[in-house]
């Protein structure tokens, strides 16, 4: 029924999962930051970005898919961590405005270092261009890519609630989200818990720098700018007060997109953002802590 009415064939739907499944990802990396810092990190979309480029470089230098991956985790958590060392534990004690406006100049910084480093034109990532191929799945051609997107989100996911949920160093981060000062007096380690933190979220960056390369192989100093932002508008929608809400608004976000993309004529395309961020705030209008959020939740993380 809601393919008649939107006019969208399966392809379409299933591209739609897929690229909610990594606007989930991207929702859980910058909601884990927020959780143990309460910082929106507007640098995320950077971070992936300079994973793009390590996969765009390691396809010009000739490497194989696997050496370009494992150069595109290396770039980002390197990034990671030197933004948390550099920029956020300095600024740790000062108001959450400074570090707002902080991560703002370290996204304009990466981005400045990738116009004037690599062109505005960018480079082009090949090396993973055979998961765009389509294959046959009960009668309908997906692209492989989305398959893979949707299992690895789905795995990713998984994997970061059995951390938070069945290990020590889990409780630490959702206590130190919960309340950080007591988390401290009662032995978590801050900078261990923070440098956690800021890793996982790392790692999620590089797995959409390569998800998102795969579909879009031309790498620009504002690759993923766009997703990011949109992604921000998802984590808010759904509510910043816990992982499952802002996973649950960053995938419906990208679902969303999706589809209206489909359904959306060529030359009306162009609307599409403005579509979403009013959806967006309508939604807050009527639900201003978030779509998916309780009403009594406390915990971020």
């Amino acid at each position: 029924m809601t393919l008649a009415i939107l006019n969208v064939d399966w392809q379409t739907l299933v591209d739609a999962i897929a690229l909610g499944a990594i606007y989930a990802l991207m929702a859980v990396g910058i909601g884990l930051v927020f959780g143990v810092l309460r910082l929106v990190n507007f640098a995320y979309g950077q971070l992936v970005m300079a994973g793009a480029f390590a996969l765009a470089l390691a396809s010009e230098w000739g490497w194989p898919g696997w050496a370009g991956i494992v150069l595109c985790f290396a770039a980002v958590l390197v990034l990671s961590l030197l933004m948390e060392r550099v920029v956020f534990r300095p600024l740790r004690g000062h108001s959450p405005a400074v570090m707002l406006v902080a991560t703002f100049a370290v996204a304009f910084l990466l981005q400045s270092i990738a116009l004037v480093w690599f062109g505005p034109l960018g480079k082009i990532a090949s090396s993973l261009t055979y998961l765009n191929r389509p294959v046959a799945v009960g009668g309908v051609d997906i692209r492989k890519i989305t398959i893979v997107a949707i299992v690895v989100a789905a795995v990713c996911l998984i994997a970061l609630t059995l951390l938070l949920e069945r290990t020590t160093v889990g409780l630490h981060m959702r206590a130190a989200s919960m309340d950080f000062q007591t988390a401290r007096l009662l032995g978590v380690r801050a900078n261990r818990v923070i440098g956690l933190a800021v890793l996982l979220s790392g790692v999620l960056a590089a797995v959409v720098a390569v998800m998102l390369t795969v579909q879009t192989p031309l790498v620009t100093p504002d690759f993923a700018l766009r997703d990011t932002i949109i992604v921000l508008a998802g984590v808010v929608l759904g509510g910043l007060n816990r992982p499952i809400p802002a996973t649950l608004g960053g995938f419906t976000i990208g679902f969303t997109s999706g589809i209206l993309g489909g359904a959306l004529p060529t030359n009306q395309s162009q609307y599409l953002p403005s579509f979403l961020f009013a959806a967006v705030i309508l939604v807050l209008l009527v639900r201003p802590g978030g779509l998916f959020a309780r009403r009594s939740a406390t915990e971020r993380v």
